[in-house]
C-alpha cells in the first residue's frame, strides 16, 4: 500500500485563520503550526503569482523533513484569465493582452513562465519536498475546442516533476472519451486528479473517477458536495461550503485506500474551504486512517 498524505488546499485560507488557528497566532507561525497537524499541502497562492525564491526557502525551513508540497501552477498556465501584473516583472514586457487587459498565452510565454516557476520552487525540489505541480484547468478547456496535446509542452518542460492534471470539464470523462483521456495522461507521465464533488451532471462537475496514471503518485481532491454553491457561488466560501459527515469521509477514505493499492503515494487534499471545514475534515480523515499528527518522515 502506498502512503496516503492528507492535507488541505492552502494553509492560509481566511476561514482557517478565523476558526482553526489559535487566536492571535502570528502569520509567520501558521505554516509550522499547520505542519504539526498534516503531512502535506496544496499551495494555493502560487495560482495567483510566482513566489520569490526566498519565500519558498522559508517554507522549507518552517516545516519538518517529511512535509511535502503540491504547487498549484500559475492561472495562466491552467488557461484561466490573468492580468499582466500577475506575471513575474521580467515577463510582463511585450506580452500581448486582450482588450480587457488579460494576457494572451503563447508558446514562448508558456515556456518562460514554466521556467520561472521551476526556478522559484527550486528550494523545494532540492530538499526533496516537492510532490507535484497541480494544473487545475479552466472549465473552458474542453474537448470541443481543445486537445490534451496542447498541454504536452508544459508537462515536458516541468519534467521530471509530475504534473497532476485536474480537468474541470466533464466531457473529458464521458464514457466514450475517458479511456483516451487516461491513456494520454499515462503516456505523458501526468497524474489524473480524481475529485469528490457534488453529485450532478453539470459540465463543470467531474464524476468520481479514480485512476492511477503515474505509479509515483495518485491524487484525490475533496471539493465538498454543495451543488448550488459549486455551480453558482461567487466566492470560494460559497462554492466549496461543505462539512463532510462520517459516512462521506468513509467513502473518501475508501477511495484513497483503493488508489494507494496502485500508487507509491496518494495526495488526499480537502478543498471544502468554508471556515474550518477543510482542516476539520482532514483531521478526522487522519484519525480514520490511523495517522498521528505531524509530518511522517
Amino acid at each position: 500500500m502506498g502512503r496516503i498524505v492528507v492535507g488541505t488546499s492552502s494553509w492560509a485560507d481566511p476561514g482557517f485563520i478565523a476558526e482553526w488557528y489559535p487566536p492571535g497566532l502570528p502569520a509567520r507561525d501558521r505554516l509550522s503550526w499547520y505542519a504539526g497537524h498534516f503531512d502535506g499541502v496544496d499551495v494555493n497562492s502560487t495560482f495567483y503569482a510566482v513566489p520569490a525564491v526566498g519565500q519558498v526557502r522559508r517554507w522549507v525551513d518552517e516545516t519538518p523533513a517529511g512535509f511535502t508540497f503540491d504547487v498549484k501552477l500559475h492561472r495562466l498556465l491552467s488557461r484561466h484569465s490573468a492580468p499582466a501584473d500577475s506575471l513575474p516583472p521580467a515577463l510582463r514586457v511585450g506580452v500581448r493582452t486582450t482588450p480587457r487587459g488579460r494576457v494572451r498565452l503563447d508558446d514562448r510565454l508558456e515556456a518562460a513562465l514554466a521556467d520561472a516557476v521551476l526556478a522559484a520552487v527550486a528550494p523545494l525540489a532540492d530538499a526533496g519536498r516537492l510532490s507535484t505541480f497541480l494544473l487545475q484547468l479552466s472549465p473552458a478547456f474542453g474537448p470541443r475546442d481543445h486537445e490534451l496535446d496542447e498541454l504536452a509542452p508544459l508537462v515536458g518542460r516541468l519534467a521530471p516533476h509530475v504534473v497532476a492534471i485536474e480537468l474541470r470539464n466533464r466531457s473529458w470523462a464521458k464514457p466514450e472519451r475517458l479511456e483516451r483521456t487516461l491513456a494520454w495522461l499515462e503516456d505523458h507521465g501526468a497524474a489524473w486528479v480524481a475529485v469528490d464533488a457534488p453529485h450532478d451532471d453539470h459540465f463543470t462537475i467531474m464524476p468520481p473517477v479514480d485512476a492511477v496514471t503515474n505509479p509515483r503518485v495518485a491524487y484525490l481532491r475533496a471539493h465538498g458536495r454543495n451543488r448550488e454553491g459549486y455551480v453558482r457561488g461567487r466566492s470560494v466560501a460559497d462554492r466549496f461550503a461543505w462539512r463532510y459527515d462520517d459516512a462521506e469521509l468513509e467513502e473518501i477514505g475508501a477511495r484513497a485506500r483503493e488508489l494507494a493499492g496502485n500508487a507509491e503515494s496518494v495526495r488526499l487534499m480537502f478543498n471544502n474551504n468554508r471556515g474550518s471545514d477543510a482542516p476539520v475534515a482532514a483531521e478526522r480523515m487522519r484519525e480514520r486512517l490511523g495517522q498521528t499528527a505531524g509530518a511522517q518522515g
